[in-house]
């Protein structure tokens, strides 16, 4: 991204670990942005929010957002040690991130959620359809989502209709969640050019996806990035809004769309 902009612009570089961040931020090329590092653990309750306001205070808004964060979980780890935290980041670190950057984006700006093809009803049973479609706020995905997490830690959810992977709930957590906001803000975003959107990256060659699957054939990350950069610098396609977008194609939420 920052070697797509000019050296008017900022690009910040966030993360959890202050080291790391600085590490990243002088590893990146030069030309284009300045690359700026940030503390950010959006399992920190606040910790978006602060950020937000640090930015809001510097440059009065913002104009791309990434919501990039993710808890790696492997085969042997037992779903019902893990979902608590795994929910914390990947799903109410979601909601944290669209509640506190939403407000800050300017006119034409993007505000876009990285997720998963898995993230769409069609990997759910039919008979859990209605706890993620159709909802109308930010605070009904959390509570669906800390019930879904709940059942997990409990062990209520094994045997039933939930997906023993926890990545499939979890990613279509993620998806509700940006249909929820789209619902709530498109009337406003459509007059402004603003985006809202959740992406999926497609298979990568990751140390994380590698735990689960043979990925040394799938494309590094900086190829995948390219796609989720036309996205975020490119034209807005209106048809993209609230949706689950994949190489400029819209994901189908549920079966029979």
């Amino acid at each position: 991204m920052a070697q797509r902009l000019s050296p008017r612009d900022t690009v910040y570089l966030t993360g959890r670990d202050l080291d790391r961040v600085t590490r990243a931020v002088d590893a990146a090329p030069g030309g284009g942005a300045r690359v700026r590092g940030e503390l950010l653990d959006v399992a920190d309750p606040n910790a978006a929010d602060r950020l937000a306001d640090r930015l809001r205070d510097r440059h009065g808004g913002v104009d791309v957002v990434f919501g990039n964060a993710v808890m790696r979980v492997g085969p042997d780890d037992d779903p019902r040690k893990i979902v608590t935290e795994y929910a914390e980041v990947n799903n109410f670190g979601t909601t944290r991130v669209l509640r506190a950057f939403a407000p800050l984006l300017r006119d034409g700006g993007r505000l876009i959620v990285v997720a998963s093809s898995l993230g769409t009803l069609h990997y759910l049973a039919p008979v859990l359809h209605d706890r993620f479609d159709g909802l109308a706020s930010l605070e009904e995905v959390d509570a669906q989502v800390a019930a879904w997490r709940d059942a997990v830690a409990d062990g209520s959810a094994r045997g039933g209709a939930w997906p023993g992977f926890v990545n499939i709930p979890s990613k279509i957590g993620q998806v509700a969640a940006v249909r929820a906001l789209a619902h709530q803000r498109r009337e406003q975003d459509t007059v402004r050019g603003i985006l809202l959107a959740a992406v999926c990256p497609g298979m990568m060659n990751t140390p994380t996806s590698g735990m689960w699957w043979d990925v040394s054939d799938a494309p590094s990350p900086a190829d995948a990035a390219v796609s989720l950069l036309h996205l975020a610098l490119g034209p807005v396609d209106l048809g993209h809004y609230g949706q689950l977008v994949h190489n400029g194609n819209v994901v189908p939420w549920k079966p029979g769309e």
